[in-house]
């Protein structure tokens, strides 16, 4: 059996989607370190059906759920706060390697194209705060018609020794380098939900859901809902928030949950 054609691979790098599988969909928040294995296996079906890798470029980034947040919040890190303990680094990264590990192994056995890519490696931030997040293995790998498999980690913070860089950051420096045409978030809610608890259709400034989603560091070490919103509008391209149920569509290029432009 012959691959996709060479140069169809290497045009899908530069308009490939990125989805993020949210920490509550692939681990069980409540659980230290315990992977959600039903949830992650019907992501992974998804994913496998729908043919991602080769011509149809996909970047997926996951969350950092009972891994990466029980470890940094024991050790009191986050997006603004730092360590400058190798020990703490190591846990919280080692956290997430195992964990990306489980998302990679449920990936390759619907036969999804999945290679791991460790931020730690690669990314880190100036003393202000800005994120720096070389790209070119992640382009050439997409190229090859692999499928990247990113993480929230720990990264080398100048000033700070070492801060929390979150999926959320990473689906939107991936989507703003690579050229991204759609970015999608997949969670435990079918959507942004207003103050009734009714899903939101289309966000188009944060001031509409302001009230419903509350402030952007008002949950884990990573924000939470309102945190996604503002850096999703930050975006040139559209971008969705849906849950499990909506994932084929978005993976179809439809419609799914609300949508943010």
């Amino acid at each position: 059996m012959t691959g996709p054609d060479p140069g169809d691979r290497k045009a899908s790098a530069s308009d490939p989607a990125v989805l993020k599988l949210g920490g509550s969909v692939v681990t069980e928040k409540d659980a230290p370190e315990t992977v959600a294995e039903g949830h992650l296996a019907r992501a992974a079906r998804a994913l496998g059906a729908a043919g991602t890798g080769g011509d149809r470029g996909l970047v997926v980034v996951h969350g950092g759920g009972s891994f990466g947040h029980h470890h940094a919040s024991a050790h009191g890190v986050s997006r603004t706060s730092g360590t400058r303990d190798p020990a703490a680094v190591r846990e919280v990264h080692a956290a997430m390697r195992r964990l990306n590990g489980a998302v990679v192994d449920a990936l390759a056995a619907e036969g999804v194209p999945a290679v791991p890519v460790a931020p730690l490696s690669v990314a880190a931030r100036a003393d202000d705060g800005a994120l720096a997040l070389p790209l070119e293995s992640t382009r050439t790998a997409l190229g090859e018609g692999f499928v990247p498999v990113l993480h929230g980690d720990v990264v080398a913070h100048e000033g700070r020794g070492a801060t929390i860089i979150s999926g959320d950051e990473l689906v939107v420096a991936l989507a703003r380098g690579l050229a991204a045409d759609r970015v999608g978030l997949c969670s435990a809610v079918p959507g942004v939900l207003d103050e009734d608890g009714e899903g939101v259709e289309t966000i188009r400034e944060f001031e509409a859901v302001a009230d419903a989603v509350g402030a952007s560091d008002a949950t884990d070490v990573t924000g939470g809902m309102a945190a996604k919103v503002e850096e999703l509008l930050a975006l040139d391209v559209p971008a969705s928030i849906f849950d499990l149920d909506s994932l084929p569509a978005f993976l179809a290029g439809e419609r799914a949950g609300t949508r943010i432009e």
